[in-house]
């Protein structure tokens, strides 16, 4: 599994002059590895992200799985049956307990899943360190960091091989980054997930396997 970017371009039109967010990204990740994408504040990290994930669109160029254009394979389609998607802001459903915000996600896909599929959450739960008991619980009744693993363990239940993370730790003290970045670490070495994490951590770009610089819309890996 390989997801490149091809001659990627996002831009602001105002007048006859563009404003380029993205210029001319080429850039491809596989499974089995964990990535950050550092970059100040508005440098794009997250509108990249967006295009990879299809919830945006680019002006120019191409996002490539496996070699085929993401609008080829249509992007609601692509979304619910390749990647799983986690925020800062966690997006969990608030009325909602922790296994059943995963179970969700379990019935949106057409990715091959185990038929009891609540007991694939309760595992899945259990993996990234919530118990059973805590997985029954409305996750608005949940800490940060437990709300996050809730995240991660929705984005896995897909059965995907591609994990985007936009800032999952920018909510979260030292100890809970640390904890998170720890799975993501397992989700790449153990389970050969592609995992992409855009982050302002330095911390969190030393622990990945590679790590990419956007800056003034050019995206080069950082050595």
């Amino acid at each position: 599994m390989s997801l490149q970017t091809k001659d990627l371009s996002y831009y602001y039109q105002d007048g006859d002059s563009r404003r380029y967010i993205l210029k001319d990204v080429n850039v491809s990740f596989e499974k089995g590895k964990f990535y950050t994408i550092l970059g100040q504040s508005g440098s794009g990290k997250t509108t990249l992200l967006s295009i990879l994930g299809a919830l945006d669109k680019a002006k120019e160029g191409q996002v490539l799985l496996d070699e085929q254009d993401i609008q080829a394979i249509g992007f609601e389609n692509y979304r619910r049956n390749n990647i799983g998607m986690i925020f800062q802001s966690y997006n969990l459903v608030p009325y909602l307990t922790a296994v059943e915000n995963v179970l969700v996600a379990m019935n949106v896909t057409d990715n091959e899943i185990p038929s009891d599929h609540e007991k694939v959450a309760y595992n899945l739960l259990d993996f990234i360190g919530i118990t059973q008991e805590k997985a029954n619980r409305l996750v608005n009744q949940l800490s940060g960091g437990e709300q996050q693993r809730v995240a991660i363990a929705r984005a896995l239940a897909t059965n995907v091989d591609i994990i985007l993370a936009d800032e999952p730790t920018g909510n979260l003290d030292e100890e809970r980054e640390q904890e998170i970045v720890d799975i993501f670490k397992r989700l790449a070495d153990e389970y050969n997930k592609c995992v992409i994490v855009v982050t302002h951590s330095q911390e969190i770009a030393s622990q990945s396997e590679e790590v990419y610089l956007l800056k003034k819309g050019a995206l080069v890996k950082h050595e």
